[in-house]
């Protein structure tokens, strides 16, 4: 059962869309916020402005009649000192946010005290409105409150502010008057239905969109996997997945696939080869073998017994080689042991006419101590065949980076005769497998053309190289380059 963000495309559409979401809901909450912010300052400064120009006429000396209480239909109060009501706006039916709930003026308060009670009285006043104000004068700070008002019936939330006033004849007024913060309900109530109506439509079009061009990106991706499905249907790994003319990590996808598909193609082709080619050449001495076999059991008499054992040791070397590339080709890393390259060299020239070992001391690498015989050993035998008179293996350090590219201590075998050398345009191509240059086409001298292949091979899972050029007297010089140990 398919789930239903199992595409990159799906997910894709998700993530963006829940991204924008984020981002929309962050600055809608950030725009009401502002937007509720500059509404309520707007509305305390428009109350604050009402409440001074009353604050004026108090301090004019103004009566209460007289003063603008009724202008664009907005509550004020004046307060006394003691908290009474003293004049109000005349339509005003119920008011709450002040701290005087009082809708009409109450009765004037009796005389007061002598004047110690006064001065304390205007000094507890002081006190609590914490400045200190001059007859005529208004203060210059101004509280600011939420509340409500009903005024000729119609009930609105307003922003009150209070101004304190020190009059001549009156003492300390305070003048509450208010702003409706109808605009700012009404803008930010606007606001938000924009945002819900809005948004959702909004939201809509970027998956849309993001569900397009994520179709149109991810389409050669697409391209590719079908390819891909029909060569391995068809097991023709000469095909090739489309490269889009993108120039981007598509394009490189494809590319690298096609790399893969080429090195892929390389190996089942080599690999074909190998099986074709160990087929025929163990075809010949098993037939041979068979063949002396069947005629020993006709003729006991006639059976060569020396060419049936040579028969069948090159089978078994022939094996033996097939087995070693097949876990070469596998991957098998050789062992990690220090091996001196110097005995080995000499153990490996032990008993061979013609070859002369000239070696330094303490030159080890790390490795297979079994692969390196066989590499030694391959190098002589190719030696000795081609040789006319002599052999010479010598083994030495070197400073400097080593033929696989790394650095430090490098340990070089270099094994020369003094034949006719290897032609330069095969100087490669010996070290294919099954190879044999015509003067060593012969099965019963020149071998299966595997040595100098399994030479190789097991140098370059050593981290190493092995080449071959000429010597000065023109014979053939093969050298393998190792990393020091």
């Amino acid at each position: 059962m398919s789930r239903p963000f199992a595409s990159v495309r799906a997910r894709a559409t998700l993530a963006a869309t829940l991204v924008v979401a984020v981002a929309l809901v962050a600055a809608g909450t950030a725009v009401l916020l502002s937007l509720r912010s500059n509404l309520l300052g707007e509305a305390g400064t428009q109350a604050e402005r009402s409440a001074r120009e009353v604050a004026t006429g108090l301090a004019f000396a103004k009566p209460y009649e007289d003063l603008p209480l009724d202008v664009d239909d907005r509550p004020v109060q004046v307060v006394d000192e003691e908290g009474r009501l003293v004049a109000a706006s005349e339509d005003l039916e119920r008011i709450s946010g002040t701290g005087v709930d009082a809708v009409k003026p109450q009765p004037a308060a009796t005389a007061r005290d002598g004047g110690d009670d006064d001065d304390d009285d205007a000094a507890d006043d002081d006190d609590d409105h914490g400045e200190s104000l001059e007859p005529g004068e208004i203060g210059a700070r101004t509280t600011v409150s939420d509340g409500s008002a009903t005024i000729d019936g119609d009930t609105e939330d307003y922003r009150f502010a209070a101004v304190p006033v020190e009059t001549e004849d009156r003492g300390r007024l305070t003048v509450y008057a208010g702003a409706p913060l109808s605009a700012e309900h009404g803008a930010v109530n606007t606001a938000l239905t924009v945002m819900l109506i809005g948004f959702p439509v909004l939201l809509a079009v970027v998956a849309w969109v993001t569900w397009l061009v994520t179709r149109r990106a991810l389409r050669p991706v697409e391209g590719i996997r079908r390819e891909m499905a029909a060569i391995t249907a068809s097991e023709d790994l000469a095909r090739r997945v489309p490269v889009p003319d993108t120039h981007d990590e598509v394009a490189r996808l494809a590319s690298t696939t096609n790399e893969t598909l080429t090195a892929l193609e390389s190996s089942v082709e080599r690999q074909r080869r190998f099986v074709a080619d160990a087929s025929h050449e163990l075809r010949s001495p098993i037939a041979s073998l068979r063949t002396q076999l069947e005629v020993a059991a006709a003729h006991p008499e006639l059976l060569d017994l020396g060419g049936a054992v040579e028969d069948t040791v090159r089978l078994q070397r022939l094996a033996a080689d097939l087995l070693l590339l097949a876990r070469l080709d596998a991957g098998e890393r050789p062992a990690d042991a220090r091996v001196d390259l110097a005995a080995l060299a000499r153990e490996a020239a032990e008993g061979r006419r013609g070859v002369r070992v000239r070696a330094e001391e303490d030159v080890t690498v790390a490795g297979s101590r079994g692969q390196l015989e066989r590499v030694l050993a391959n190098l002589l035998d190719n030696a000795q065949r081609h040789a006319r008179s002599v052999v010479e293996v010598s083994v030495r350090r070197e400073e400097g980076p080593h033929g696989a590219g790394g650095g430090g201590r490098t340990a070089v075998v270099a094994v020369a005769d003094d034949g006719e050398g290897v032609p330069a345009a095969d100087r490669e191509r010996i070290f294919e497998r099954f190879v044999r240059l015509d003067a060593a086409r012969s099965r019963d001298d020149g071998g299966a053309g595997l040595g100098l292949a399994i030479a190789r091979d097991v140098a370059v899972r050593h981290g190493g190289t092995l080449t071959v050029r000429d010597t000065p007297a023109g014979g053939a010089l093969f050298e393998l380059r190792l990393p020091g140990a």
